[in-house]
């Protein structure tokens, strides 16, 4: 674990922004020449997080307008007026509300664009931190496909959308970075930060402690790099508390989230069996969900034998957990957003491409194929989550 941290950030920035920029320019296209293309016959859905609907005409309003969609209302809503009990608003965690509401005190910036700001600075911070750890981890030539296919991964739209996806990659990655290079003090306040970014940070507990126990059986002290990796939890414990101070309920954000999922807890082969038999009876949605997770599974399959096991156990985890509560009629919602984040499996593909197998061009063409054809569903309102 030698070298200079701020040269290998150094070194990775170029890289990042042309795959950012590629990406924005491809979402930039989508949204001024496809946006409205698919608009519902009753105009748009309604939403019930209290913040309103913007328009589904074409147009260039469409490259600020495009990506305000589904949760996006919820993330704005709570940066304008504030968590309320009994709505289910408690499940979205506060860090990314926060941080537009500081953006937003900018003159002239308003509330989306302050929400797009710190998406995508974070989009951009979190492909040059990726890059980084991923050469540390893999090399020049694994850290370059990586960000490539980070960027671009199938539903990598919601990075640079007023979603919580940017900034959780962006505290999770640092996270990783700073405690593989024993800077545990940095690691457990970018973890805490992910933490109360999206409950599934919660992980990082298990996957910092695994490589605090790795550091141990080479000579350094345990219980600081444990307690470190406890101190994650701290993240969502300050976000209940306030919950408890504020309202008198303390398991709010669970509550909340269990309120969204009311059929209870399911196991995770369960789920896959049920996503399986919906796939092949119904195709559309529920099929584009298990693509995009099979392809998320598989990368972090082919990453496991090259990787610390804290990364193995990290991303398996963060693919399994969210299907413990499942939605009945379509098992996996939500999963293919959330498998955008989970950086390893692009570790995996970069791994295979080395070995072309498939070929780094295979693996950049279908990813950006995904991209588009979802984004594009996702523009015009299509429940692609």
């Amino acid at each position: 674990m030698s070298g200079d941290p701020s040269a290998r950030l150094r070194e990775g920035w170029r890289e990042a922004l042309w795959a950012f920029l590629g990406a924005r320019i491809l979402l930039a296209v989508l949204s001024v020449v496809g946006g409205g293309m698919l608009a519902l016959p009753k105009g748009q859905p309604p939403t019930d997080a209290g913040f309103p609907n913007p328009a589904l005409d074409p147009g260039w309003h469409m490259l600020v307008t495009s990506l305000q969609r589904q949760d996006a209302q919820w993330f704005l809503r709570l940066a304008t007026t504030g968590y309320a009990p009994g709505d289910h608003s408690a499940a979205f965690f506060p860090v990314y509300p926060l941080a537009i509401r500081a953006v937003d005190l900018l003159p002239g910036v308003g509330p989306l664009g302050a929400a797009l700001l710190v998406a995508n600075a974070a989009a951009l911070g979190a492909l040059i931190v990726l890059h980084a750890l991923t050469r540390f981890e893999l090399g020049t030539e694994a850290a370059r496909r990586a960000v490539l296919f980070t960027a671009l991964f199938p539903t990598a739209f919601f990075l640079y959308a007023p979603y919580t996806e940017s900034l959780f990659l962006l505290t999770s990655v640092a996270a990783f970075w700073f405690a593989r290079r024993d800077r545990w003090l940095f690691a457990a306040i970018a973890g805490a930060l992910a933490a109360a970014t999206r409950s599934v940070g919660i992980l990082l507990v298990v996957a910092l402690a695994i490589e605090a126990v790795a550091q141990y059986r080479h000579g350094r002290r345990l219980l600081p790099r444990l307690a470190a990796a406890g101190a994650v939890a701290l993240g969502p414990l300050l976000y209940f508390g306030w919950w408890q101070w504020r309202y008198g309920q303390f398991w709010a954000a669970l509550d909340a989230q269990r309120g969204w999922r009311p059929a209870g807890v399911h196991q995770p082969i369960e789920v896959l069996v049920g996503s399986v038999q919906y796939a092949w009876r119904y195709q559309t949605w529920w099929l584009l969900d298990l693509l995009v997770v099979a392809i998320a599974f598989a990368g972090v399959v082919l990453a496991a034998r090259r990787v610390p096991l804290t990364y193995t156990v990290y991303a398996a985890a963060s693919l399994l957990l969210p299907m413990l509560l499942p939605l009945p009629s379509r098992p996996l919602l939500s999963l293919p957003r959330f498998a955008a984040v989970v950086f390893p499996a692009s570790w995996g593909w970069a791994l295979a491409a080395a070995r072309r197998r498939p070929p780094e061009t295979a693996t950049l063409v279908g990813f950006t194929g995904g991209f588009a054809v979802l984004a594009f569903l996702f523009i015009n309102w299509q429940p692609v989550f």
